[in-house]
C-alpha cells in the first residue's frame, strides 16, 4: 500500500496521483514486474477516495500497457518497461510558423525517452494559470512561456523553483527563475540603428503595435530609436481604415498583419521597398520568398530551441540572452 500516495490541495487530481505513485515505485524499484497492486477498494478506502477515481487512474495504467487485470484476482504490473523517464511540461502562448522551429529544434535537441508536452494559454491569464495548476507534479521540469501576462511569479511560485524554466519574455518578478530570452528593447533598437541608411529613404517610421499580444520592450526600443533620429514616427495599434501614404516604413511585429499591410498596397497600387517599406519580426521560410524577400528583425529560434534543450539536458541554472539579427531583403 506504501507505493500509493494521495495529497489534498496539491493542485494534481487525484487519480493523477495514482497513476504517477505506480510510475515512480517503478522507477525506483519498488514495483517489479508480476507485482500485485494494492486494490481498487484498498486505495479507495484509506485515501476517502470514489472507486471511479481509483478506476480511472487503473484504467489510464492499463491503456498504456504498465498493469493488467485479472479476474478474479486483481491487478498486476505487466510490464517495467517505461519508455518515458522525464516529462516536460512546455507552456507557449500561442502556435506560429517560427515557434514551432523552436519547439521543433528544442524536441530535436532532447533524448528520446523525454516526453514533451505542449499547451497554449493563448494571452489568457485565466488559462495560463488553470494549465500552470492543472499540471502541478505531474512533470519533472516546467518551461514556461510568460509572454505578456501579468502577476505571473503568483501562478509560476506554485510549481518546484527547481524545476521551472523562462522561456521567450522575462519579466523582473521571474528573474530568480533560469531563462532563455530575447532582449525586445535592444533588439528593436539595435536593428533600426543599423538599418538607418536604408530608412533614411522614407519620412515616416509606423510602429504597429497591437498592446495585447507585444512585449513592451519592443515599444520602448521603437520610442529610444526614435529619441536619438529626426525621424517622423507613428505608433498605431490596428491598420483598420487606415490609408497608406508614399514614404511611411512600417515595422510590423506579427505575420497576421503583414498579410493585412501587403494586401493594402496591392489594393493602393503602392510598391513594396519604393513607395512603402517593411520590417517584419521573426523571420520564417515564407519571408524569404514573398514580395522579393521581407526585411526581418528575428532571433534565432533553432539555436534557442538547442539551447534550451542543453539547459534542461545540462540541468543548468542560467540566464541566456538568445541572439538577435536583422536581415535586409527587398521590402527595404
Amino acid at each position: 500500500m506504501n507505493i500509493i500516495s494521495v495529497e489534498e490541495n496539491i493542485g494534481l487530481p487525484k487519480y493523477k496521483q495514482i497513476v504517477l505513485s505506480v510510475e515512480k515505485a517503478i522507477t525506483s524499484g519498488n514495483l517489479k514486474k508480476g507485482d500485485a497492486l494494492p486494490s481498487i477498494n484498498a486505495i479507495k478506502n484509506k485515501f476517502f477516495l470514489s472507486r471511479d477515481t481509483v478506476l480511472m487512474a487503473f484504467n489510464e495504467l492499463k491503456a498504456r500497457g504498465i498493469i493488467e487485470s485479472i479476474v478474479g484476482k486483481g491487478y498486476y504490473l505487466k510490464s517495467e518497461s517505461i519508455d518515458v523517464t522525464q516529462k516536460v511540461f512546455l507552456l507557449f502562448d500561442e502556435l506560429n510558423a517560427f515557434k514551432e522551429n523552436l519547439y521543433t529544434s528544442f524536441l530535436n535537441s532532447l533524448n528520446d525517452n523525454i516526453q514533451v508536452d505542449i499547451f497554449f494559454h493563448h494571452f489568457s491569464y485565466d488559462m495560463f494559470s488553470k494549465l500552470i495548476s492543472d499540471n502541478i507534479g505531474s512533470y519533472n521540469y516546467y518551461i514556461i512561456m510568460p509572454a505578456n501576462l501579468s502577476q505571473t511569479k503568483k501562478v509560476i511560485e506554485k510549481l518546484p523553483f527547481d524545476k521551472v524554466y523562462i522561456l521567450d519574455q522575462i519579466h523582473d518578478e521571474l528573474k530568480q527563475y533560469p531563462a532563455i530570452y530575447q532582449n525586445f528593447e535592444d533588439d528593436i533598437y539595435n536593428s533600426l540603428k543599423r538599418a538607418i541608411t536604408l530608412l533614411n529613404k522614407y519620412k515616416k517610421i509606423v510602429l504597429l503595435f497591437p498592446e495585447k499580444k507585444q512585449p513592451q520592450g519592443m515599444l520602448v526600443g521603437f520610442q529610444k530609436f526614435r529619441k536619438s533620429t529626426n525621424f517622423q514616427h507613428e505608433v498605431i495599434n490596428s491598420l483598420d481604415d487606415r490609408k497608406l501614404e508614399k514614404g511611411e516604413v512600417y515595422l510590423v511585429l506579427d505575420d497576421q498583419n503583414l498579410i493585412v499591410l501587403i494586401k493594402k498596397m496591392k489594393d493602393q497600387k503602392l510598391t513594396i521597398g519604393k513607395d512603402i517599406g517593411i520590417i517584419s519580426y521573426n523571420e520564417t521560410l515564407l519571408k524569404e520568398i514573398v514580395e522579393g524577400g521581407i526585411t526581418t528583425i528575428s532571433t534565432d529560434f533553432n539555436q534557442m530551441g538547442k539551447r534550451l534543450a542543453q539547459m534542461i539536458l545540462n540541468k543548468e541554472r542560467v540566464h541566456i540572452e538568445n541572439q538577435n539579427d536583422l536581415i535586409i531583403r527587398n521590402s527595404l
